[in-house]
């Protein structure tokens, strides 16, 4: 049967009212209109168009029909709904122009055609993200955690902790499947880790997560952020991502035979990582508070390097564990939970798959705490740093051919519009700091 056909009767059967059609703009922002299960079957072959025009990084006022085409395999009933008889279900969506043709500025799109080019070569990309978060008191912009557990505590009657469990059951009725979920270092800080998945399915899955996440805070009177850096002087929130290969059923990134059992692929798309680390990180790290997070001392990258085990370096290595050849995998932990997960799983596999065609030699790793190695030393070692801050991403970001290509002409020059305005917007504001550091001296 048909797949559309097949949802149809799904959502006779279930009853269901209404149906929300999700995607998002450049910056990751998740956009919605819903429609009425009437409207469904002509959704679902011919889609539903809407004004693009006010969308961020989408068309212009001249150009602004676009349509949205639900992807029927993303078909979901929300776990909520405006009341118990009422039942709501979502599906995203592939953004169209009005002649069917695939819209250049939908992110969605960019990482289809990106994993479209990695299938062609006969692998499919697994990825399998960390996202951190806080519970505050509310939305107000002062921060007032909720909790002051550390590291895996286990709080008697924290609230948290419920609230943690509610989301992994709201994520599961929604067949999302969660490995792990426990207190982060931050005082009020979080982490739901979900199993890996393919690199589409997982950018939707990421996108449902993080509303998820907010909905059960909402529901239970508190508020969750992924902002990235919301207290200063604690840890900020980082989306660690796992990546792999396969070939099939075989993990393409193991070797039996390695010191750290990584094959020559793996050991060319870490290189590829490296290589390509500092202009895009504009993209895993794309807001002016990102750089608050990428400093020393924090548990977040600030220097280009790997590693086995090493915390502290921007790519790792997890121990490999006999047995478990698949499991095998590069962290690359630079990325936030607040970036744009289609954007960013595309620019992460592209400086991978270009550190395969062009055979870049992995540096040597660095088993030590790079934030003590002296500055002198870095330098011999030939260890280099992140971008220090948007401004700088920015301009490096500019400066890519590989960014321009993967992200096509449209996302690449709206995205990168869209950050220049923010950074020149950031940069006229007087902050706290400077009226608590100048006013009463100068």
């Amino acid at each position: 049967m048909d797949k559309r056909q097949e949802i149809l009767k799904l959502a006779k059967k279930e009853k269901i009212r209404f149906i929300r059609l999700w995607f998002t703009d450049i910056l990751g922002f998740l956009k919605s209109f819903a429609i009425t299960i009437d409207e469904l079957e002509e959704a679902l072959y011919e889609g539903k168009g809407f004004d693009g025009s006010s969308i961020e990084g989408f068309a212009r006022i001249d150009e602004s029909d676009m349509v949205a085409l639900p992807d029927p395999d993303t078909f979901v009933i929300l776990p909520w709904g405006p009341s118990s008889d009422i039942k709501v279900a979502r599906m995203f969506c592939d953004i169209k122009n009005p002649d069917g043709s695939a819209y250049d500025g939908d992110p969605r799109y960019v990482l289809k055609r990106i994993l479209k080019k990695v299938k062609d070569m006969g692998y499919t990309f697994y990825v399998g993200p960390e996202l951190e978060y806080f519970y505050f008191k509310n939305s107000q912009p002062k921060a007032e955690p909720i909790d002051f557990g550390g590291y895996f505590d286990l709080t008697p009657m924290d609230i948290a902790s419920d609230l943690r469990k509610k989301t992994v059951i709201a994520l599961e009725s929604m067949g999302i499947p969660v490995e792990y979920s426990h207190h982060e270092v931050a005082p009020s800080q979080h982490e739901i880790d979900l199993r890996y998945r393919d690199a589409l399915t997982m950018a939707d899955t990421v996108m449902t997560y993080r509303l998820v996440v907010k909905e059960i805070a909402l529901q239970n009177n508190v508020y969750a952020t992924f902002m990235p850096k919301p207290i200063f002087g604690m840890n900020g929130s980082g989306m660690h991502t796992h990546m792999s290969l396969f070939k099939g059923t075989r993990n393409a990134f193991f070797d039996k035979n390695d010191k750290y059992h990584i094959s020559k692929i793996a050991k060319n798309f870490i290189a590829g990582l490296m290589e390509h680390a500092q202009e895009i990180t504009s993209i895993t790290n794309q807001w002016v508070n990102s750089y608050k997070r990428l400093v020393p001392g924090y548990e977040a990258p600030a220097y280009i390097s790997w590693a086995s085990r090493n915390r502290s370096d921007l790519i790792r290595i997890p121990m490999y564990k006999p047995g478990r050849e698949k499991a095998t995998r590069v962290e690359y932990r630079a990325p936030d939970p607040a970036c744009n997960p289609y954007l960013a799983f595309s620019i992460m596999l592209a400086a991978g798959l270009e550190g395969m065609k062009k055979g870049y030699k992995l540096k040597t790793p660095i088993e030590r705490n790079v934030y003590e190695i002296g500055e002198e030393e870095r330098k011999k070692l030939g260890i280099d740093t992140l971008p220090g801050d948007l401004y700088e991403a920015v301009l490096l970001t500019s400066k890519s051919k590989l960014v321009k290509e993967t992200l096509g002409d449209h996302v690449f020059n709206k995205f990168l519009e869209n950050k220049k305005i923010e950074w020149n917007n950031y940069r006229a504001q007087v902050t706290s700091y400077e009226m608590d550091r100048y006013y009463s001296i100068l």
